[in-house]
C-alpha cells in the first residue's frame, strides 16, 4: 500500500506496526523514525498541501484530530474523495485501539493484535510496579508557559504519571487541557515540575525561566531541584512512544523500584 501520514503520532504508529516503509510522504513535523526524514514533505500538519498529496495517489491517508485545527484536513480529504482514516486518541487504551484499527485498514490485522498486546502488557508491567511504591509524588506538567496550560484528568499524561508511580497534580479537573496560573500551581505545591512545551525546541525548555516566576524559589520542587525539561516527542504525541517517556519519568520518580525494567526490543527497534 501507498500510505501518507499527516501527523507525527500517526507516523510513529506506522513505525510500531513495522510498515513505515510503505509511506510515500509525511507532514513536516514527522521526524521519527529517522528513515521518514528522507520522504517528501507535505507541509506543516495544519497546512497540508492537498494538491501534492492527491497527486501521490495514496491508498490510505492517516489523518488525526490530536492537534486543534486538523479538522480542515479531514474535510478536504472527504471533499476530494481520498481514502483516509482519522485517529484521535486521548488515552493509552485508545492508542492500543488505534494500533489495531490502523493494522486492519492496512490489511495486516494480526500485526495490530500483536503490537497492541505488547503495548498493553508493558503498561500492565509498569502499573504493577507503581502499586508497590510507598509514596506517589505529585507531578505538575506544563504544556505552555504563557498563559499556562497543563493537562487535566482526560489526558494520557495522567495515565503516564500513574504507571510511573506518581499522579497528575491537575487530575481533579475533568478536562484534557487546563488553563491555570502560577499562583494556583504554587498553592497546589507539586512534588515535581515537568516542562514539555509543545512546539518549543527541547534545548529552549529551560527550568531557569520558571525559577524567575514570583515565589518560585519557595517551592520545595524548585528548591530541591525537582524541575525537569522533558522531550515533547516522548510526552506530547499520542503514540506508543509514550511508553519510552513513561519509563523515563518512572526512573526519575522511583529509580530503585524501576531500575530493572527496560524498554522491550519491539519499542527500541521500531
Amino acid at each position: 500500500m501507498k500510505l501518507i501520514s499527516i501527523c507525527p503520532s500517526n507516523t510513529e504508529i506506522l513505525a510500531y506496526l513495522g510498515i513505515e516503509k510503505w509511506l510515500v510522504a509525511v507532514d513536516d513535523y514527522s521526524d521519527w523514525p529517522a528513515s521518514v526524514k528522507e520522504l517528501p514533505k507535505l507541509g506543516p500538519d495544519l497546512s497540508i498541501d492537498m494538491d501534492m498529496l492527491e497527486k501521490l495517489e495514496p491508498d490510505l491517508v492517516l489523518a488525526s484530530l490530536s492537534v486543534p485545527g486538523m479538522e480542515k484536513n479531514v474535510s478536504e480529504l472527504e471533499r476530494r474523495g481520498i481514502p483516509h482514516i482519522v485517529l484521535n486518541p486521548n488515552s493509552l487504551a485508545e492508542i492500543a485501539e488505534d494500533l489495531r484499527a490502523v493494522a486492519d485498514a492496512c490489511h495486516i490485522p494480526e500485526r495490530g493484535i500483536t503490537r497492541a498486546t505488547q503495548f498493553e502488557n508493558f503498561i500492565d508491567r509498569m502499573r504493577t510496579i507503581s502499586k508497590s511504591c510507598s509514596e506517589l509524588p505529585s507531578c505538575y506538567w506544563e504544556w505552555w508557559p504563557n498563559p499556562i496550560f497543563t493537562p487535566g484528568r482526560i489526558n494520557w499524561l495522567t495515565e503516564i504519571s500513574e504507571i510511573a508511580g506518581g499522579y497528575n497534580l491537575f487530575k481533579d479537573v475533568e478536562l484534557a487541557s487546563v488553563q491555570t496560573d502560577w499562583e494556583d500551581i504554587c498553592l497546589r505545591n507539586p512534588d515535581y515540575i515537568f516542562l514539555a512545551w509543545v512546539g518549543v525546541p527541547y534545548k529552549r525548555i529551560k527550568p531557569s525561566l520558571v525559577k524567575k516566576r514570583p515565589n518560585s524559589l519557595e517551592l520545595p520542587a524548585i528548591a530541591n531541584d525537582r524541575i525537569h525539561g522533558m522531550e515533547e516527542w516522548l510526552f506530547c504525541r499520542p503514540s506508543p512512544r509514550l511508553l519510552e517517556g513513561a519509563l523515563k519519568l518512572a526512573k526519575i520518580l522511583h529509580p530503585t523500584e524501576y531500575k530493572n525494567i527496560e524498554l522491550p526490543n519491539w519499542i527500541v527497534g521500531a
